[in-house]
């Protein structure tokens, strides 16, 4: 596969130290805490998940030189985590697609029993070491990006709360609604973000094509956005932050469109294929129509006005090959 590099991949070792939010607590490697005056929530605007995702890098550089030129919350505490830093770090722009993780996916470990359990991996070792400071956060953003070229989406969970923070923070114009992969628990659905009934929320949002121009951009507009939502930054502050991306633009809101997840496919058979390769978004209007061979077993459309969302061209056993729904009406 192809990788055509557009994005300039910036240099985060300088916020290696970390920030606690106080004197008294150890900082966390990578993990930076600005504290208001007034009292509010603990917003997190989580980058790197995923090595080779850089637009949650250019946002969390972004926000954070901000920061240490004097931009400060009204009130609440602002955090920038960047997660998976081994991954990020191993890079390679002749071999993209190897440094999404070192030993594992970082977010597919994020139940309590895999968490507490005795397996080991670099992976699991920076989730343990950053699990007591998620369990501080009250509202997550976690920023990604997808492999191939498709429109951004807000991936809000299954819960009514997951989706009424996607579309109070307005961007992008499509949202996803579904419960994760068979291969394990999301981030953004560990713990009490995922609990319907509990106030704590997280929204991940996957802004685009990995490496794409507009990757950084789309990160740092849904940044605001969480922002300006949560209120942790007053009104004087919003602005300085916006002015920074005046060259951009800040795209005019869009009505935003509701995908419902009603199948997952996960790769059963190495010998998987597609019968030809899918869209981002792609919409197929008739059920029954053959997607894939499953080894022996084939996939096709459960339903009419099916929408694929985010295929993985050649996925591997136990990963999830395309999600399938609908459009909400």
């Amino acid at each position: 596969m192809n990788a055509r590099i557009e994005t300039a991949f910036p240099d985060i070792r300088p916020w290696a130290a970390g920030r606690a939010s106080n004197e008294r607590d150890e900082a966390i490697p990578h993990v930076w805490t600005y504290t208001g005056v007034a009292p509010g929530p603990h917003v997190c605007v989580n980058a790197l998940v995923h090595g080779n995702e850089v637009c949650g890098a250019i946002a969390g550089d972004w926000l954070l030189r901000e920061l240490a030129a004097g931009l400060r919350p009204a009130r609440g505490a602002l955090s920038v985590a960047f997660a998976n830093v081994d991954a990020y770090h191993s890079f390679d722009a002749a071999k993209p697609f190897q440094s999404r993780c070192v030993d594992e996916d970082f977010n597919r470990l994020w139940d309590v029993a895999t968490l507490n359990g005795p397996r080991d991996s670099r992976e699991l070792r920076r989730a343990r070491e950053l699990r007591p400071f998620y369990d501080t956060v009250d509202h997550l953003l976690d920023l990604h990006s997808m492999l191939e070229p498709a429109p951004p989406i807000a991936l809000a969970g299954d819960t009514d709360k997951g989706l009424a923070l996607a579309r109070a923070v307005g961007t992008p114009q499509h949202i996803l609604v579904d419960s994760g992969h068979a291969a394990g628990k999301r981030l953004r659905d560990y713990a009490d973000f995922g609990d319907p009934l509990h106030p704590r929320s997280a929204l991940l949002v996957e802004c685009g094509q990995h490496w794409e121009a507009a990757v950084g951009d789309v990160a740092r507009h849904v940044t605001l956005r969480f922002l300006r939502h949560f209120e942790v930054l007053d009104a004087a502050a919003l602005a300085k932050l916006a002015s920074t991306l005046a060259s951009v633009g800040e795209s005019v809101p869009v009505a935003q469109r509701v995908i419902d997840i009603d199948a997952v496919v996960t790769v059963a058979n190495p010998q998987f294929r597609w019968i030809r390769p899918l869209l981002g978004l792609e919409v197929f209007p008739y059920a029954g129509t053959l997607l894939a061979m499953n080894g022996d077993v084939e996939v096709r459309t459960p339903h009419a006005d099916a929408v694929m969302v985010m295929p993985v061209p050649q996925p591997k056993v136990g990963q999830t090959a395309v999600r399938i729904g609908r459009f909400r009406a």
